[in-house]
């Protein structure tokens, strides 16, 4: 039995997981009205208008050298670019199928990293699972896959960096600076997209609520967990979220999965349960 401790990282991973999918589950109702880029830029908007409010994390800027900030911004570009590519994904893709593709970089880094047999029936393992949800759909969406992979890379990406950021500062300050720096980055390609949620409250509301589900809740929740766990115990405990991604695409979505889908998602579980990053890398 865990016991929730200040130090323990076990409840910020279960928000984490609640929250990483069911935000963007509530993002895809948004598409009849905002295109899907538009969304992608009202969640960083929103997300950096609070953590601007609540952090004021520009006071914690002159504190990092030059390392520290290209760190910090590399983890702005990688959540402008994630998010884009996420919510352009989803639009097309089941979000089950989208979240299991998320974890095959991971995986393969670390069986790079660590050439061990484990990995090896870990990454086996993974690229059985995606094929499994990708592989059976005639006709298939091949750009909807495409950037599905992207968004994987970057989420791969995100993981290195934010357990950096983690170190760097404390609390959620590095991880406010970065969404800051991604506010920046991502209008000039959503800003137009983002338009007609402008002129009705209600939906600007909603935006609003997405973007604090999606990147404030769930990336706070990250940070905490990064700064109190390993690397690769971080990893070790994602293989929750393609689970949830699932239960959270049939709950709100009705995105019904078919026998294949689960035995993929089971597979990817398995994998990234299974996977190993080397010593060395743990506390990278």
């Amino acid at each position: 039995m865990v016991i929730a401790t200040p130090r323990s990282p076990w409840p910020y991973f279960v928000g984490s997981a609640l929250f990483h999918y069911l935000g963007p589950a509530f993002a895809v109702l948004l598409f009849a009205q905002v295109a899907p880029l538009g969304v992608a830029g009202l969640r960083v908007w929103s997300a950096a208008a609070v953590f601007a409010v609540w952090r004021r994390p520009w006071r914690a800027w002159a504190g990092l050298d030059a390392r520290g900030r290209w760190t910090v911004a590399g983890l702005g570009a990688v959540l402008a670019s994630m998010n884009c590519c996420f919510y352009l994904a989803i639009e097309r893709l089941p979000l089950a199928t989208v979240a299991a593709i998320e974890f095959v970089p991971v995986i393969a880094l670390a069986a790079l990293g660590a050439r061990t047999p484990r990995n090896a029936v870990a990454l086996a393992g993974a690229v059985a699972g995606v094929y499994l949800l990708t592989g059976f759909q005639p006709g298939g969406d091949g750009p909807a896959l495409v950037l599905a992979f992207a968004n994987a890379a970057l989420f791969g990406a995100y993981i290195v960096l934010a357990h950096r950021v983690s170190r760097l500062m404390e609390g959620v300050d590095g991880l406010a600076l970065a969404m800051l720096a991604a506010a920046v980055l991502v209008t000039p390609a959503t800003l137009v997209p983002a338009a007609p949620a402008f002129g009705d409250v209600v939906l600007l509301g909603a935006a609003i609520g997405v973007g604090i589900s999606s990147s404030v809740i769930p990336y706070v929740c990250d940070q905490l967990a990064m700064a109190r766990m390993r690397r690769s115990s971080y990893a070790l405990f994602v293989a929750l979220l393609p689970a949830t991604a699932a239960v959270v695409g049939v709950l709100v979505l009705r995105q019904l999965p078919t026998v294949p889908d689960m035995a993929g998602v089971g597979l990817v579980i398995f994998a990234v349960a299974l996977h190993r990053e080397r010593r060395s890398q743990e506390r990278v």
